[in-house]
């Protein structure tokens, strides 16, 4: 009899705990998350003061030590490439071109928008859990984290996971709209996002002559393409001759990874918590 009652004091004991933590301490979390990602969302609103929540425009110098084919000057404007001033050495020629986007033209970075929307779906979901909301169970709680976590790791992906592209999706795309004068016929690019890193890759083409007798075969799709790949756009056949990447370091996308890093850690900590708990109960889970 002592030996039931000793485990029903401690029973007693761990379910006080585990009210406790779904009282006080799951909230104290969901704050603590709220604030975290409050912040990583104005990271990429960037406000300027008091401009009506107008992004603040960021320049940001392209170049490679040892390289000058390519120099440029990227513009943004949180989720807008709204400038860019490209500098190319043509490198049979020497021949220098330059390129800038149309003044009327902004280039949207999709990842950079959906990185958002995931951020904001996961403070939604945080909000919807005021700290007045009353949780009743264990698997409440761990529902709610993969909720988010769901969110915040899909920010993360977008960030980390630029977009697989063939040339001619390249090709075909409205960037090469974008600039002024117009880009010749033989030079592509491409900008994308890689963690903290603004991307720009330009490809050089040669046209492939009809009498080549080049085994000719298109190549798939890739982040990066190498020389050597070949495509076929407007009835041309191409290959690529020079592949020029140059990246810079965009410092408020390395702030929201940091974020999206310590909100996941916070999440599963609690979630670990809660599974103590529930595994304590093993007859009975949450």
């Amino acid at each position: 009899r002592g030996a039931g009652a000793v485990q029903s004091r401690v029973r007693a004991a761990a379910e006080e705990e585990f009210k406790w933590l779904l009282q006080e301490e799951v909230h104290a979390v969901l704050k603590q998350l709220q604030d975290i990602l409050k912040e990583a969302s104005h990271r990429f609103a960037l406000p300027a003061g008091g401009s009506e929540g107008a992004a603040k425009q960021e320049s940001f110098v392209l170049s490679v030590a040892g390289m000058d084919q390519v120099k440029g000057v990227l513009t943004l404007q949180g989720d807008a490439l709204c400038q860019a001033d490209l500098n190319l050495k043509m490198p049979r020629s020497n021949q220098l071109l330059h390129f800038a986007f149309r003044e009327d033209k902004q280039w949207k970075l999709q990842q950079i928008q959906d990185a958002r929307n995931h951020v904001n779906q996961a403070i939604y979901l945080l909000m919807n859990r005021d700290v007045n909301y009353h949780f009743k169970t264990g698997s409440e709680v761990l529902k709610l984290m993969d909720a988010v976590m769901l969110q915040l790791s899909r920010a993360r992906n977008r960030l980390t996971t630029p977009a697989i592209l063939t040339l001619p999706e390249i090709a075909s795309s409205g960037l090469t709209k974008m600039f002024s004068p117009a880009l010749p016929p033989d030079i592509l690019v491409n900008f994308y996002i890689n963690l903290n890193k603004l991307c720009l890759t330009v490809y050089q083409l040669h046209a492939l002559q009809p009498s080549t007798t080049k085994n000719f075969k298109p190549a798939g799709g890739s982040i990066l393409h190498n020389p050597g790949a070949m495509f076929e756009f407007g009835n041309q056949r191409y290959e690529v001759s020079h592949v020029h990447k140059m990246e810079c370091v965009v410092p408020w996308l390395n702030d929201a990874l940091v974020f999206f890093t310590v909100s996941l850690q916070l999440c599963q900590q609690l979630k670990d918590k809660i599974s103590v708990f529930s595994s304590y109960w093993n007859y009975k889970p949450y």
